[in-house]
């Protein structure tokens, strides 16, 4: 049975020469014999103790901020499990593992994602980051979102590779188009929902 599975670990964001303390949540989404991370935040350990002893089938990034995805290949050496990513997302992850550091498979929109009988849809999300993803299961009725939605509104849109408007105009289209009471989880901070935030984007 698929069920979602959630922990907390802090660290810090840095872009534009700024460095900030964040915690981030740890999403892992599978059944009892095998999962996928949605992203993979500061602390492999962290996130290997929510997987727990499963399978673990994919590390799937929502988008490039280093503090989204710094531990990802620590991770992959660790599990054998691929990194995936939007290829727009080039950029930033530069900027974090340099030019000799890859991902394994690049996500595109309408991508199906399969774990523990079921399927994730990537629904590819611009704004926050030019590659940003979020990831829907209709099965357990939520959407992962990272950073483009968060329980009040969209996210930040204030610095490099980033666009105010494409980011509501993502969340319009993409997310808002979801069920009304699809459970929206974040990469930071407390859950929402569709309805409540179409409500007061």
């Amino acid at each position: 049975m698929l069920r979602v599975d959630h922990g907390v670990v802090s660290g810090t964001f840095s872009l534009d020469g700024q460095t900030f303390d964040v915690d981030n949540n740890i999403w892992v989404v599978g059944d009892d014999e095998e999962c996928v991370v949605i992203d993979a935040p500061h602390d492999a350990d962290a996130i290997l103790a929510v997987v727990g002893g499963r399978r673990l089938v994919a590390i799937v990034c929502t988008h490039a901020h280093d503090d989204h995805v710094r531990v990802a290949p620590a991770l992959r050496d660790r599990t054998g499990a691929p990194i995936l990513l939007h290829p727009a997302e080039w950029p930033l992850w530069e900027l974090t593992h340099g030019s000799g550091v890859w991902w394994n498979i690049d996500l595109a929109d309408g991508a199906r994602i399969e774990v523990g009988g079921s399927v994730l849809e990537v629904l590819h999300t611009p704004g926050h980051a030019p590659g940003a993803v979020c990831l829907y299961s209709a099965e357990l009725g939520a959407v992962f979102t990272g950073d483009t939605l968060f329980n009040g509104g969209p996210g930040a849109t204030g610095r490099s590779y980033s666009d105010g408007d494409l980011i509501v105009d993502s969340i319009r289209k993409r997310l808002f188009a979801l069920p009304p009471s699809t459970v929206v989880h974040t990469g930071h901070g407390d859950d929402t929902t569709i309805e409540a935030e179409a409500a007061r984007l």
